[in-house]
């Protein structure tokens, strides 16, 4: 009997028998595997919480209750669950559903993720809300041992556990060395302090001993011994400190045992509570079950069955030519160190940490803080290097200004994933960091056309004093080899890589790859164009903007970014300081509007930013000019 195909909400899962639900996490696994294969996404974290998505829906009643997951990484069976079934093949395809949690996709999607550490508020505002609605709903928030490393998650709970309203706050832990109480010991205690009786009991005696003269040492004691039992065989202190009743740990694939604790709760404690359930990230498939390196984390199409990606380039990866420079930097240069968020491998940083396990600081999901702690660092006479991604590095925008920028500290940030990233769509785009760094005063910006220019500009941004930022995308370069040595580049000097008369493009970054052939296709129109290389956003190469505006009809700026207060922006705001007001300038970039997902080639059609679509702007611009 194939069970997954007769589920099309979750209400179909509330009348299943316990063995049914068995076999349902097994077809859905299999499932997952099946569609990953095809599309590519988030496997490993997704199959480790098949069993848990089920209780969930099996206890509660979506989508008057609420789930709130943290990411969104782990939110396939989910989204299978709740009516998507038989669009899960679109899933991260150009038009197809999100990769992500999204509520304007599913009524059952309550709240858009993305970012790590944010579900513990936003669940909590829903609690609020529903009080202030009087309405009477359960809200639970899934959040995993990555995320609730950040400080959002923190400032979550303290002010949730203070309200000692009804909360459930899920801690998915696959990783973390607290997971060694699971045993039969573990699921008695569990099972104990989930249980209606036990909790009955303890309120009864807590409320009579308030009556008595002896009352406040009685409960003293009580107190005591509980928080003794609970410390001996569990580790939730620190969530009790919070103000939550902790339970747990519980085997995150024990079904039966996870719906008993969750109908437990949602029907006998009140106050927030939170539940610690141990999952295996990747179970269900050998390779990712294994995985110690996070390959399986998020895949690419072909990779389960071939072992590698049907799409791998030749070329290095932008993120390897980072990893790779700065190990060779660092052989002559003791005081470079660096800095991730949680992403030592997604940066490139496994190389630097396997020569310099010393000199590499991995901090987790916490990017305010590795921007502070960095700038110490920096401080002491260090040379931090900060790789974060684009997207990520939103976050700790107020650290860069007040503590790195106002002290004019020597840092480097390297901005992985810059501009478009292609499947996981709008929260993990970066293209937006020319507008939010661009205005900060001090701070060299620049980005590199290819690998050699990354190079370059790492070596450049270690010798000189100052503070940088570098952003590079996602993927594969040209194939530039980067087995030369290393050359430094003037501040603030860009390129004039092609001349022509009709049209000045000033690009930055690898966007300006499209730009030259898009000068071809003109050039097959009798439209001759000049293309200058800028490299730095800040500061801009005045000259070269002067004699873009001397010698053409117009100018027409291209970059990966939003075009508000973005490169293009910056061009305009130059010409107006040169006493320059007639210049004909166009601005391309990305639209004042987020970005969905789909391939790279697509998102490009889609903005016209490939060769042909910059093609025809500027041809239509140059005529209406």
């Amino acid at each position: 009997m194939d069970i997954l195909k007769n589920i099309n909400s979750p209400l179909d899962i509330k009348n299943l028998e316990n063995k049914e639900l068995i076999q349902l996490a097994e077809e859905t696994r299999k499932f997952i595997i099946e569609n990953v294969d095809k599309t590519g996404g988030h496997l490993a974290p997704s199959l480790g919480v098949v069993e848990l998505t089920i209780a969930l829906h099996k206890v509660f009643n979506m989508p008057k209750d609420k789930i709130v997951w943290d990411v969104g990484h782990q939110a396939y069976a989910h989204k299978i669950f709740t009516g998507r079934r038989d669009v899960f093949c679109t899933n991260r395809q150009f038009k197809g559903i999100s990769g992500f949690i999204k509520p304007s996709e599913s009524e059952y999607d309550s709240f858009g993720v993305g970012h790590a550490s944010t579900s513990i508020s936003a669940g909590y505002g829903f609690v609020e809300a529903a009080a202030l609605k009087g309405e009477a709903n359960n809200v639970i928030s899934v959040i995993g041992d990555g995320s609730i490393t950040g400080g959002l998650a923190f400032e979550g709970l303290n002010n949730a556990g203070a309200s000692q309203k009804k909360f459930l706050v899920i801690l998915n832990d696959n990783e973390m060395s607290i997971s060694k109480p699971v045993g039969a010991l573990s699921k008695y205690l569990t099972s104990l302090l989930s249980d209606r009786t036990f909790n009955k009991l303890k309120n009864e005696i807590w409320n009579i001993t308030g009556k008595y003269k002896l009352g406040r040492p009685i409960r003293k004691g009580l107190s005591k011994i509980e928080k003794s039992v609970k410390t001996l065989l569990t580790p939730g202190v620190l969530f009790e400190k919070f103000g939550f009743n902790y339970i747990g740990p519980i085997d995150g694939h024990d079904l039966d045992a996870l719906v008993r604790v969750l109908k437990n709760i949602k029907n006998d404690i009140s106050g927030p509570v939170f539940l610690h359930v141990i999952t295996e990230k990747g179970k269900g498939f050998k390779a990712a079950e294994q995985d110690v390196k996070g390959t399986y984390h998020g895949v690419a199409p072909g990779i389960l069955h071939n072992g590698t990606s049907t799409n791998k380039k030749p070329s290095l990866k932008y993120q390897d030519v980072f990893g790779k420079t700065i190990c060779r930097l660092a052989e002559k240069n003791d005081k470079i160190v660096a800095i991730t968020a949680a992403m030592k491998v997604g940066t490139g940083l496994s190389e630097f940490g396997d020569k310099y396990p010393e000199r590499i600081f991995d901090v987790g999901i916490a990017e305010e803080h590795a921007v502070t702690f960095s700038a110490a660092l920096s401080m002491e006479g260090f040379k931090p290097i900060v790789a974060i991604y684009s997207t990520f590095l939103q976050r700790a925008l107020d650290q860069i200004i007040h503590d790195c920028a106002l002290q004019e500290l020597n840092m480097v940030f390297a901005l992985d994933r810059a501009g478009l990233v292609g499947e996981d769509g709008p929260t993990h785009h970066g293209v937006f960091d020319l507008s939010y760094l661009r205005f900060i005063p001090g701070l060299i910006m620049m980005s590199p056309r290819n690998e050699r220019e990354l190079l370059n500009m790492l070596y450049t941004s270690v010798e000189e004093n100052g503070l940088f930022a570098i952003r590079y995308p996602r993927g594969a370069g040209s194939g530039e080899s980067i087995d030369i040595e290393p050359q430094k580049i003037e501040i603030g000097k860009g390129e004039k890589l092609v001349n022509g008369k009709n049209i000045a493009f000033l690009t930055i970054g690898n966007i300006t790859n499209n730009v030259l052939k898009a000068v071809d296709i003109l050039k097959q129109k009798n439209i001759t164009c000049s293309v200058y290389d800028m490299k730095f956003i800040k500061p801009l190469d005045r000259d070269l903007i002067k004699d873009a505006y001397s010698n053409h009809d117009c100018i027409i700026t291209v970059e990966e970014n939003s075009v508000v207060g973005g490169f293009g922006s910056g061009i305009l705001e130059d010409l107006n300081r040169q006493e320059i007001y007639d210049a004909k300038v166009k601005i391309i970039g990305i639209e004042d509007d987020f970005v969905e997902h789909g391939s790279m080639d697509e998102l490009f059609k889609l903005l016209n930013l490939h060769p042909e679509g910059i093609a025809k702007t500027a041809k239509t611009f140059l005529s209406n000019k």
